[in-house]
Formats: structure tokens, C-alpha cells, sequence
């Protein structure tokens, strides 16, 4: 498949993803949440900025306030 042919199709699935996530706020925001808590304690802490940084995103996109993972 050419290069252009797969950007453009991330392209449309990240905004399809993004159109969601504005239409269900709270579900994403859960869903993002317990991935963060997995993902924390299975790599022990090692990435808890890259991830709180991620669900940072995440909320920003979704417009609901943000609760980064934290112990």
C-alpha cells in the first residue's frame, strides 16, 4: 500500500476516534483511565509522566477535566 494511501487513512481514523471521544466524554475518560492504571503498574511507575501526559491529551480532546494516574 503507498505512503500517502496509509496517512490517509490514520488520518481518518484518528479523527473518527477524536469525533467519539467528544460524543462520550465519560466513557473514554474511563476506559483511559483504567489503561493508565494498567500500564503503570505493569512497567512499576517507570513511565507515570509519559502517561499522565497522555491522559492529559486525552482529556483535553474529550474537554473533561483531567485525572492523571498517580499513587
Amino acid at each position: 500500500m503507498p505512503l500517502m494511501k496509509k496517512l490517509t487513512m490514520l488520518a481518518g481514523a484518528a479523527a473518527s476516534a477524536r469525533a467519539y471521544a467528544k460524543k462520550n466524554p465519560e466513557k473514554v475518560n474511563q476506559v483511559v483511565g483504567k489503561a493508565a492504571k494498567f500500564v503503570d503498574d505493569k512497567t512499576k511507575g517507570k513511565y507515570r509522566q509519559q502517561i499522565a501526559g497522555a491522559v492529559r491529551k486525552v482529556n483535553s480532546v474529550t474537554g473533561q477535566p483531567g485525572r492523571p494516574t498517580g499513587r
